[in-house]
Parts: C-alpha cells; structure tokens; sequence
C-alpha cells in the first residue's frame, strides 16, 4: 500500500516560523509571565510555610528514623500528651496553628548561599603557587604523584585562608614523605619558592610538621614600635630584651605605649646563680640599635644592683648614667677600661672566695657578694684594636674569669658589638655568651651563625631601630623588638622619650663632672679600711651613701697595724694576705675602699 503524504503544513517550517514570531503570540507571552510573577508574589508566604513545613517534616521523620525502637513508645506517648494538653488550653489549637505557621514561615525562609571555596583569582594564585612547587616536591618515578604538572592543587592544599585584598594570609600544605624537610637547604628553598609566590614586602611564619608531613604558612603582624622605657613588671634576676609574637611566649606584661596600657608578650632573660644563659651577646649592623638595647638592659639592672659599663666606641652614648646611684664606672678609654675590668676580675674571684668560706662555715653569703653586678662592654673590639697598636693588654682577657665564674658570683656580663667587628671577639666571649641577640638587616645564613639556628620567619621589608631577632640557649628563635631607649642627652631624642628614660634614672650620688671635696676616711676597726663613696664618676658597690654625704673619699697608700697595705685609690683590686693568713681584698677600680668590718 502506498504511503500517503503527510500534510502541508506539517512538512513545511514557515508557517510554524511565523506563527512563533507573531506579535499576539508575543503579547500572550508576556501576559503569561507576568501573571506568574503576580502569582507567585501574592502566595509567596504560602510557598515559604509549604517549604518550611516541608523541611520540618523531614527532619522530625530523620528524628523518629534516628530513635531506638525501644525510646519511640515513650516519644509517641510525650508526643500524644503534649497534643492532649494543646487541645485542652484554651484557644489552644489556634495558637498551635500559628506557632506551626510561624515555625514553617522561619525553616522555609530563603537563605542566602556562603560562597565556600576561593573565587577565580584566588584559585589562580594557588594554582600558580602549586606549578610553583612541583620541581621541589616531585621525583621521578613516584606511582601517584601528589605534585605534578597540571595537577590537582586541591589534594596538596589542606587549608587556605585570603585577607580582604585577596593576598594569601595562611596557608597548610602536604608535602611527599621522601621530601628531605630534616635539611636546612630543603626548607629554605621552599620557603623561598613561598615567600616569592604569596608575596613580598609581608612577614611570614613557617611551622613545619614532620610528623604529619605539612607545612604551615602564616601572615605575621608588624611588631610594635611604640613601647618605650618604662619599668616593667618583672622579679629580681629577669630583665626585658624586647617584645615578640603572641603565640610565641606563655606570658604577658602590661606596657604602655603612646597613650594606652595594653598586654605585650615580653622576651625575658634571666640571669642569676640559677640561670642557663648568664651572659648575653648582642650583634647587629651599625644603627641597629644595640646600644639601645644595652642602655635599657643597665636601666633594668640597676633596680636591683651595680652596673659596670665600657663604652668602646667613645661617643658618650651613656653620658646619663655618669654618677647615679649604681653606676660603679663608665669607661671609654683603653687605660680606665683596663684598670676597670681587671677590678671586675678580682671581685669575681672574691665573691667566690668569700661564698666558698661561708658555705664551709655553715652561714649564708655576704651581702656584697649577693648583690648582682653587670658588666655591660659596648665594642670591646675597638679597645682591643687600639691595645693591640699600643701594645698593651687586650680589655677582653679580663672578661675571661667574669664569664666563667660569674654566674657562682652574681656577675653578668653584657658584650655588644658589630658583624664586621665579631671576628675579633675572643673566644671565651664566644663560649660563654649563651643567650644571643642579632639586631638589625641581616641574612638567614648571618643568623644562623650567631644564633645557631635560622629564623623561622622571612626578614621584613623594612628593618625599625632595635628590630632583630632572640635566641636564649637551646629556646627557638624569636623576633625581636627592642623598647625605645634612646640616649636623653642628645638633642635628636624627642621630649616623650627623654622623659621616659630620665625617669628610670637613679638619682645622682656624686657630680656629673665627678668634682667634689675629698675628705679623709675616718677610722674604725682594727684592719677596717673604712666606707666610702665613689670618687669621680663611680659610685658605692652597695648602692647606698655615705653618712657624710656624696663626697669623694680618698685612701692613701698606708701600713695598717696587722701588717698589711692598702692601694691608692683609682688602683686595681688586689688580694692582701695580713699576718694571719686571712686574705683581704682591696676594691675598687677607681671607688674608694670598702671592707667588710
């Protein structure tokens, strides 16, 4: 049978063509849509309680799916007595139906959707960072390849997190096991590869996990610049270098800096007969603020004891403390540094024989042995370059008993100086300076070598006065920022600063000039070489004034009774052996003399 042929308008488009484009079908078009749009406003609340109820349908049969068999006898029964009890109220049913409604209208709300995930230009920069990483953690002939080209970025990447700017804030990534991160190199390549993709000009921590193979990168903060000197909240034997990160120390202080009081986390040294790093070491580039740290440190000690400071690079940086109280010495050339740290030695040695023979006795330690005293040397390279062209003692070789022995004694030194100068520290300075401090623009490698171990932080794009970084002993590496403690007698020194160190300043025991009237010892004991104050600008190993005054005293070289002599004043301490063996020790490198009676 032959197939009849199908109708015209069946076969043929047009028709249907101009039809679809005709202006009625047009109109009814628009008449169509928007009487659904005004549908579907006018029963909007309706559509919103439907879904709302909907969803809690849903969940109140997840919660009945979720029950034990044996708990949905007593569930139904709660159930049924609260519907008991609804029905029973007064207008109750109608409140339920309005509290169900409201119910309803809240769960079917629209809510509007988090964006989760980073957007386009996020994910490119963790794209590019990932390519970044593949010829470091990636070998040939791995089976499954956690870094490759043109892989997944999602499976290396853990947690990510972007600032507003759309810059890279922390980021945790999984590294392959064969990845030797017990090497230096290894890690500071990465960490280069990191510093270079996420961004220059920021700060950045690496924490690496060798347990669980990840690596963190963190965003830190600047430290702040704006804390001051200012006495701190600290007990005998502990002394503020600085401030650090947050998470870096257990501990805070109240500070105050510009016009606020605020908790800062403190880097603390401690010092003492108790202390594993007795002595500190500072290095930093010129203008780095060493001498700041060292000027804060003596206003520190002098709380609580004598200060001895050498001041190699002769520029008067610690004019101020000339005559306060505590202040045994400050000495800025070669001769006065000498007769100076060759006191210090022998009232080391001293202090340990007099604790050595009290402990033998049964009895505590004298008091001046228990009072502590710092040795602050401020480029004691340049002294000893200087020594070595006159031919004279290198000041360094009378640190050598401090640093050994000062901790037994309550003896502190402080060595700060300069990397182009280090070579030229002697090597007990090097071995005993345990805690250590590097103070303005320096490499990792620069680091490393005075630390003994590298940062774990890249180095900032602009380096503040006292900006560095802190290692105490063994302890990890911290960054560092020195307080503000700048000299009050030079007239660059804003008015806020000067009168925040001025204000830590003992008062004066003798005169700045060091001029005053000398008047005789007066006699005491048998074998007493009497008290006195300081003559010049040093001041009484004790701290305290005399009973006549802030005069000067001065010893004159005489026999005593029992046969033994005594030094001028301004000489050296030296040990005296009397007739019946006892040793006496004559002190003072230029302070009178002071004998225990």
């Amino acid at each position: 049978m032959a197939r009849r042929p199908l109708p015209r308008i069946l076969t043929n488009s047009a028709p249907l063509a101009r039809m679809a484009h005709s202006a009625s079908l047009a109109r009814g078009r628009e008449f169509a849509r928007s009487a659904a749009d005004s549908a579907s406003d006018v029963f909007h609340p309706l559509i919103t309680i439907g879904r709302g109820l909907r969803r809690l349908g849903m969940a109140g049969r997840g919660r009945w799916a979720g029950t034990p068999k044996d708990q949905r006898g007593p569930l139904a029964f709660f159930v049924g007595a609260c519907v008991l009890v609804v029905w029973l109220v007064p207008y109750g049913p109608l409140l339920a139906l309005i509290g169900v409604m409201g119910a309803g209208a809240w769960a079917g709300r629209e809510r509007t959707p988090v964006v989760t995930g980073p957007g386009e230009a996020e994910t490119e920069r963790l794209r590019a960072l990932y390519e970044a990483l593949v010829p470091y953690l990636s070998t040939e002939g791995d089976p499954s390849p956690l870094y490759a080209h043109g892989g997944d970025w999602e499976r290396a990447f853990a947690e990510y997190a972007f600032d507003d700017s759309g810059r890279l804030e922390r980021l945790q990534l999984k590294y392959p096991a064969y990845f030797t991160d017990g090497e230096d190199r290894s890690r500071v390549r990465i960490e280069q590869v990191l510093y270079a993709k996420a961004g220059r000009g920021r700060e950045y921590r690496f924490t690496w996990d060798e347990l669980a193979n990840q690596l963190t990168l963190t965003v830190l903060d600047a430290l702040p610049t704006d804390i001051a000197a200012q006495r701190f909240v600290t007990s005998p034997g502990e002394t503020v270098l600085g401030f650090t990160d947050p998470d870096s120390v257990q501990r805070t202080l109240p500070v105050t800096g510009g016009e606020e009081t605020r908790d800062a986390p403190p880097v603390v040294w401690r010092t003492g007969q108790r202390s594993t790093e007795p002595h500190l070491l500072v290095l930093g580039q010129p203008g780095a603020g060493a001498t700041t740290l060292l000027r804060s440190i003596a206003l520190q000690a002098l709380q609580h004891g004598d200060v001895l400071v050498i001041d190699g690079s002769g520029t008067g940086e610690y004019g101020c403390l000339v005559g306060r109280r505590g202040v045994l010495g400050v000495e800025s050339g070669l001769a006065g540094a000498l007769a100076t740290l060759e006191w210090a030695s022998h009232e080391t040695e001293r202090r340990l024989i007099a604790g050595n023979r009290a402990r033998q006795a049964g009895g505590a330690a004298p008091d001046d042995t228990r009072r502590p005293l710092w040795i602050i040397a401020d480029r004691p390279t340049a002294l000893s370059h200087i020594a070595v062209a006159e031919e004279r003692d290198d000041p360094q070789r009378w640190l050598q008993v401090p640093l050994r022995h000062g901790r037994a004694a309550q003896v502190t030194v402080v060595v700060a100086d300069q990397f182009e100068t280090a070579e030229l520290l002697s090597d007990p300075v090097r071995a005993h300076t345990k805690a250590r401090v590097v103070l303005g623009p320096a490499t990792a490698e620069e680091v490393r070598a005075v630390l003994g171990a590298p940062p774990h932080t890249t180095p900032p794009a602009q380096v503040p006065p006292g900006r560095g970084y802190a290692r105490l002993g063994n302890a990890p590496v911290l960054r560092l920022q020195v307080p503000a403690t700048p000299d009050p007698l030079d007239d660059a020194t804003g008015q806020a600063h000067r009168e925040a160190v001025t204000a830590l300043l003992p008062e004066h025991t003798v005169p700045a000039d060091g001029a005053g009237p000398s008047e005789p010892v007066s006699g005491g004991k048998r074998g007493d070489v009497g008290k006195a104050v300081a003559a010049g600008p040093s001041a009484r190993a004790d701290g305290a004034e005399a009973d006549d005054g802030p005069a000067a005293a001065e010893v004159a070289p005489e026999a005593a009774e029992d046969g033994s002599v005594a030094e001028p004043v301004g000489a050296s301490a030296r040990v005296r052996t009397d007739k019946g063996g006892e040793p006496r020790v004559i002190k003072g490198p230029v302070e009178a003399v002071r004998a225990e009676g």
